[in-house]
């Protein structure tokens, strides 16, 4: 990692097209969305067409994720995720969202999350983040996934260790949820196993409600928050997507004032999924 060079901005291609027949979040073509006005939990219906949004996102991800290699663009990343969703009849929701102009994130080395696909090329030993995020039949379903880029045998071990703990720490944190506890048990969960390993825990960018709405309002700390004390109940639907580094948590935006970096430029990795709290845990609800 000592020779890793700081990543830059890229050239942006056109904004991709979606047919008319896909219907769009009522936030598209809008400065942002509605506030979310819906239930604190969702009806077995609703929770029923998440789990189909969540399949197509998780196997946008699986698709897209099968392309990464040295050589390829970020932005024929979003190429492949979007023609994916569109073939799928889901709408790409971070397309519009709030004015970001692409159809997934690709967050590379020390970009922590946002990252815009560009003309950014992908070279063996780096690391990148695909977040994917469904919208069809009124919901929506989100996840992420950091990929080694050139495999195992290309990425350093401290970057490869990361990945591998930044995954592990989303698998303790879906397992720490049961109906009756406080949110911020998610939290303490991540920063505990994160600190065995001297990994910054990213605080200012969380996990959230979601369902009819991308965000519903529901913040999820990574990090023990003592604030976050709302109980978790049956029905409830939010994302988990811990964000660790190598150094600090601490970030810099840049001026698209999307893509988030560490201040000290460490290495960052990302998991998400969305869920739905069960009478006895969580369903993940982003499985391919």
């Amino acid at each position: 990692m000592s020779g890793q060079s700081v990543l830059v901005p890229g050239r942006l291609s056109p904004r991709r097209a979606v047919p008319p027949s896909i219907a769009r979040p009522e936030y598209v073509g809008k400065k942002g969305p509605s506030p979310y006005q819906g239930p604190e939990t969702q009806s077995a219906e609703t929770i029923e067409r998440m789990r189909v949004a969540g399949r197509i996102a998780a196997r946008a991800i699986v698709e897209t994720a099968g392309h990464i290699a040295p050589g390829v663009t970020t932005d024929r990343l979003d190429e492949i995720a979007h023609e994916f969703l569109i073939a799928h009849g889901a709408y790409p929701s971070t397309l519009g969202y709030r004015g970001f102009p692409k159809s997934l994130c690709t967050s590379v080395n020390e970009v922590i999350c946002h990252g815009i696909p560009d003309s950014t090329v992908l070279n063996a030993g780096d690391i990148v983040n695909l977040d994917i995020t469904a919208y069809v039949d009124g919901v929506h379903g989100d996840t992420n996934a950091t990929f080694l880029v050139g495999g195992e045998e290309a990425v350093d071990e401290e970057s490869r260790l990361l990945v591998e703990r930044t995954r592990e720490a989303l698998n303790r944190a879906i397992k720490a949820v049961r109906p009756g506890r406080r949110l911020n048990v998610i939290g303490r969960v991540i920063e505990a196993y994160a600190r065995r390993f001297g990994y910054g825990v990213v605080r200012d960018f969380t996990g959230h409600g979601i369902s009819t709405s991308f965000h519903s309002g529901l913040i999820v700390p990574h990090y023990d928050d003592p604030n976050a004390t709302t109980v978790i109940k049956p029905g409830m639907t939010f994302t988990i997507e811990p964000m660790l580094t190598l150094g600090t948590h601490e970030w810099e935006m840049w001026d698209d004032n999307w893509t988030v970096v560490t201040r000290d430029r460490s290495r960052s990795a990302q998991f998400e999924h969305t869920l739905v709290v069960t009478e006895t845990g969580a369903e993940i609800l982003t499985l391919p």
